[in-house]
């Protein structure tokens, strides 16, 4: 049963974290194997960004984002800009294992920085008129990151035919 009842001593944050390192751990699985040439390569003429190097490295942002600009009010250090909104996905000539790394170190910045303030303190900084809980963006991560991890099981499949997990 995967409703908490059954997973003695992990409280809401234990279960929270929990599920957003299982999808946390589907987009690291969805690269295993992938040479540097097809985790650079574009698929969709409509969505030309949407590689596997560059959903890691949005998501890798995205963390960096939520958890520590908008929850901590430390400063964003994401590459976007105005003029280029997109720009963490631009990641041609950066190696996927460095990518994975850098997300991995995200991650686990992420889950201290949640696992400090505790799910019920309020974001430094106001998004969309609110100052959400960290509670909200650890479930807001888990939903950005599982959408992304179902667009790495579509693009590994077309890339190379892989499919499942792992």
């Amino acid at each position: 049963m995967i409703d908490g009842t059954s997973v003695p001593g992990t409280g809401e944050l234990g279960l929270l974290l929990g599920f957003l390192n299982a999808q946390r751990s589907a987009v690291a699985a969805k690269c295993d194997g992938l040479g540097e040439e097809t985790a650079h390569r574009p698929l969709l003429p409509t969505s030309p960004l949407m590689t596997v190097a560059g959903l890691v490295s949005h998501l890798r942002w995205v963390e960096q984002s939520w958890f520590e600009h908008i929850l901590l009010g430390e400063p964003e250090l994401g590459p976007w800009t105005d003029e280029d909104p997109d720009r963490e996905f631009r990641v041609d000539g950066v190696p996927l294992p460095r990518l994975l790394a850098d997300y991995r170190r995200q991650c686990a910045r992420s889950d201290e920085i949640v696992t400090s303030v505790g799910l019920d303190a309020a974001a430094a900084v106001e998004r969309h008129g609110a100052h959400p809980t960290a509670r909200w963006i650890v479930l807001h991560m888990i939903e950005e990151t599982a959408r992304h991890a179902g667009h790495l099981d579509i693009v590994r499949e077309l890339l190379d035919g892989r499919t499942g997990y792992p």
